[in-house]
This record gives structure tokens, sequence and C-alpha cells, in this order.
């Protein structure tokens, strides 16, 4: 039972970060655009869904079993990805953002393995400063700051983020054995840059809890 409110809440994020794609192509200004993307991400930590790429940052703090929760939530964001990214090419609106999509997705697919994964590791940097920022910050703007300048510059920047582009490739309609090699290589360079700064809070503590036993 645990397992299927996992992959159903990770269907969920999955539909809540599609909605912010859908907004993201509808606008032509980028910043706008980027601001209400947040709305996706907003929805996610303040109902609980599970988002890939926020559940990873916290890999080291859990047990073994958590991998395969990852692994449920990975596939249930896709799920959800491919469920509202396939409906919405059935409306009128489908036309135009599988149009832009298609370009955006032609600069990814087109673009070096190396450079997607840094690009992903950097994403995941900002997306744990958003997520754990307004999980765990002190002053109630503060939170919500953290949450929606890091989704805004990750996206402004550039960088890759896997759960995203499993909608932009649903919607441009550009699965292929390429795009399933880079959406891996995305989740593999999100995953690192989310375990970054938990690992060196984490050794940092651990130094302190040593020089505090002394």
């Amino acid at each position: 039972m645990k397992r299927i409110k996992t992959l159903v809440y990770g269907i969920l994020a999955g539909f809540c970060i599609s909605l912010g794609g859908a907004i993201f192509l509808s606008l032509d200004n980028k910043i706008v655009g980027t601001l209400l993307f947040t709305v996706g991400l907003f929805t996610i930590v303040t109902q609980g869904f599970n988002l890939f790429t926020g559940k990873v940052c916290y890999v080291f703090e859990k047990d073994g079993s958590y991998a395969l929760d990852l692994l449920f939530i990975w596939l249930g964001n896709l799920i959800g990805c491919l469920i509202f990214g396939s409906l919405l090419l059935c409306t009128r609106v489908g036309a135009g953002l599988s149009e832009k999509a298609a370009g955006i997705v032609a600069t990814k697919l087109g673009d070096g393995l190396l450079s997607i994964f840094l690009l992903s590791v950097f994403c995941n940097i900002l997306i744990f400063i958003a997520v754990d920022g307004f999980n765990n910050g002190k002053h109630e703007l503060g939170k919500y700051l953290a949450l929606f300048f890091g989704i805004m510059v990750f996206i402004l920047c550039g960088f890759e983020h896997c759960v995203a582009n499993m909608f932009y490739f649903t919607v441009a309609k550009a699965w292929s054995g390429k795009a399933i090699l880079y959406l891996i290589v995305m989740t593999l360079g999100n995953s690192v840059g989310g375990v970054i700064f938990p690992l060196i809070r984490m050794a940092c503590n651990r130094k302190k809890e040593e020089v505090a036993a002394k």
C-alpha cells in the first residue's frame, strides 16, 4: 500500500510539473513564464507530492529501502508527464505548444552528454536550495523566496530538470532511444547535484559533533 501511495503521489507531482511546463510554453515572456512555472513546484511542496528531483536530495539521510521509493517516484513522475502531455496534445492548444516544445527539445538533444550531465547537476543544486529552503527556512517570506527564485534561476540559466523534460519530450512527440538516453543522463546529473549540499552539511555537522565531544 505504501508503494502505491508513493507511485500515486509521484504521478500527481508529474501532473504539477507538466502544468508548470504548459504555462511556460504558453508565454513568450521568459521571466513571467519561469515565475508561473514555479506554481507547479509550489503545489508539490505544499501538498506533499513526490517529485524525484526533490526527494533524491535526501537519499543519504534515509535507509536502504529509500532507493526503491525513488524508483517508484521517478516512474510516477514519468507516468504523470506522459498522461498530462498526451491529453494536452488532444486539445486545441496542443499543436502550438508542441511546436514550441519541439524547438526546446531539439536544442537539448543536440547538446553533448557531458554538457547535459553538468547542466543537470547545476539544476538540482538549485532544486535543493529551493526545496530545503522552503521546508526548513526560519522566516516565512524567506521560505517562499527560496522556492520561487531557486526555480526561476535554474530555468533562466537553461539547466536540465529530468521531470520537466519528461513533459517536454512528450508534448514535442520526441521520444526516441536518444531521448531516453539523455533522460537517464539528466536523472543521474540531477541525483549528483541533489546530494552535494546535503553531503557537505552532513560532514560539517559530524565535524561539529566531534569537536563538541572532545
